[in-house]
């Protein structure tokens, strides 16, 4: 990869910058330069999880879009650039790829964190089976916007299975683009992998 091509997504709160070829790789910060940034700077991180060359180059702004509620919140929620376009067999089964990825990155994180985390400065914050249980119920969540209806106790890998299915098979019919879909999915499992690495003692 040459280069980065970036969207923003921003609200008065908060911007994001985001990766428009890597799905889930979104920071965050008070402005458009200092998002950018935090984006650059989590290249080699983003690399060393997914056990790939880190992204090299500069950056290509692709577009800009306004936030949401969900902006604000601290998570990116807005359709980027080609979101609502058709999805060729080819980019589903590189977009399921990737989420498949990002899911094995998450598991040898969880695998090797310790069961209880380090506080935040007011003493919160959830510990690793915790985290890693809000991820697979938000993952269910999310798979509902896609169209996926998975009953509570479908076991996770089956779960994944589902999802990974449904997009190589061009069968999401949800209120979210499948493109948006992974985005949204793979920036939460990222999100919460670098949580955990951040959290743990070292």
């Amino acid at each position: 990869m040459s280069g980065l091509r970036v969207y923003f997504e921003s609200t008065q709160r908060w911007v994001f910058a985001c990766a428009l070829d890597v799905p889930g790789f979104c920071r965050r910060a008070k402005s458009e330069a200092e998002a950018l940034a935090a984006l650059d700077s989590y290249r080699p991180r983003l690399a060393r999880l997914l056990g790939t060359a880190a992204p090299e180059g500069g950056f290509e702004i692709v577009g800009r879009v306004p936030g949401g509620t969900t902006t604000d919140f601290g998570a990116p929620g807005s359709l980027g650039p080609g979101d609502e376009g058709a999805l060729e067999a080819a980019e589903a089964a590189r977009l399921a790829t990737h989420l498949d990825s990002v899911w094995a990155a998450f598991d040898r994180v969880v695998a090797g964190a310790p069961a209880e985390l380090r506080k935040g400065p007011r003493g919160g914050g959830r510990d690793r089976d915790a985290v890693a249980e809000h991820v697979r119920e938000a993952e269910r969540s999310y798979a509902s916007r896609l169209g996926l209806r998975l009953p509570p106790r479908t076991p996770w890998p089956s779960q994944r299975q589902a999802l990974v299915a449904a997009l190589r098979e061009g069968t999401t019919a949800g209120a979210w683009p499948p493109r948006y879909g992974v985005r949204r999915i793979a920036w939460h499992v990222l999100d919460h992998a670098w949580e955990i690495e951040d959290r743990s003692p070292h």
